[in-house]
């Protein structure tokens, strides 16, 4: 008989308690499994722990880099507009006729528009004539016109720009306060 069992034993079917060798055994190697396993979840924590800090420290890299170099575009573009300046101080210092200076100025402000335009920059409006417009336009004297109703912009100063919708900086406008009533100052008759 392969079973240890006693001769007169009340249960046949039901297995003989272990010996305490044999479970302390099983209890042992139930114990180094979780143990392997424990060191297994370990490691894998340590491991995702790293790549978390190795995934900020390179997210921090970037936005530092984008920051140091969110404006290489648009100063590639800025070069061959310093380029066009250079060339005209040369020509200026080497004499020749005014004319063909304010040439080759006007050709520069020209492709330095075209650039700003090409990164979304826009001329706020102040045109003579146009209403007064506290949000993109700043007032920096108001004076008496017959010329022109009240609140209107006279003369602009100094140009105001947009980036996108974005207001970089107010036009600087001279606003008309409509004509004087000093030769009629009760307004009628």
């Amino acid at each position: 008989m392969d079973d240890a069992r006693e001769p007169n034993d009340p249960n046949p079917g039901t297995p003989r308690p272990e010996a305490p060798d044999e479970r302390s055994a099983g209890l042992e190697a139930e114990l180094a499994a979780a143990l392997e396993d424990l060191r297994q979840v370990n490691d894998k924590l340590l491991r995702e722990r790293a790549d978390a800090e190795n995934l900020k420290k390179r997210a921090a890299r970037e936005r530092a880099d984008a920051i140091r170099f969110g404006t290489e575009g648009l100063i590639k573009d800025l070069l061959p507009i310093v380029d066009n300046l250079e060339r005209a101080v040369q020509h200026a210092q080497g004499g020749g006729d005014g004319q063909s200076l304010v040439e080759g100025v006007a050709l520069v402000l020209k492709s330095l528009s075209d650039m700003l335009a090409r990164n979304g920059v826009s001329r706020v409006e102040a045109v003579a004539g146009t209403r007064f417009d506290p949000a993109q336009h700043e007032a920096v004297a108001h004076v008496e016109s017959a010329g022109h109703p009240p609140n209107a912009v006279i003369q602009e100063h100094q140009a105001g720009y947009r980036l996108h919708d974005r207001l970089l900086r107010p036009a600087l406008v001279t606003v008309s306060k409509g004509a004087s009533n000093l030769a009629n100052p009760a307004g009628g008759d």
